[in-house]
């Protein structure tokens, strides 16, 4: 297997082991996101180094922008910047895990959970006037990894 194929295997199962959060079922789209195509709803995501029963803060780096490949920002409840990170991912299903609210809005996090939006790449890509379209891996520092829809 290719260096860059393990890579996106790993970064798939820690994604996959990561959106366990509690919540079994999907939810509407965020209100950034419920009058755009392909958007499938939220649902409850945990990052990596989840901090139970914290309040934590973030902004997001691109807003709800699935052509963008964007980067979830831990801060302070001020909007300092305190290290914690993680970027956009494809789901085993393909789906887009795009994260929201709007670029720069300090938000919380209950339970330091968040609740981003899923998104069908091939239908955002149609509704946005292309033929077809697929979630890929994508760079959006500073965050190591992160994934956009790329049409065609």
């Amino acid at each position: 297997m290719t260096y860059l194929k393990t890579v996106v295997l790993l970064f798939c199962v820690v994604f996959s082991a990561m959106s366990v959060a509690g919540d079994d079922h999907d939810a509407s789209p965020s209100s950034g996101a419920k009058d755009m195509p392909g958007a499938k709803g939220v649902f409850a995501f945990q990052p990596s180094d989840w901090m139970e029963g914290k309040k934590t803060w973030w902004k997001d780096s691109d807003g709800v922008a699935p052509g963008v490949a964007g980067c979830h920002i831990g801060t302070d409840e001020k909007g300092t910047a305190n290290g914690r990170m993680f970027g956009e991912a494809c789901m085993e299903d393909g789906l887009l895990v795009e994260s929201n609210p709007g670029k720069e809005v300090l938000h919380a996090h209950t339970n330091d959970t968040g609740h981003p939006d899923k998104f069908d790449c091939n239908a955002w890509c149609v509704g946005t006037g292309n033929s077809s379209g697929m979630c890929t891996i994508a760079a959006a520092a500073p965050c190591e990894q992160s994934a956009k829809c790329v049409c065609n």
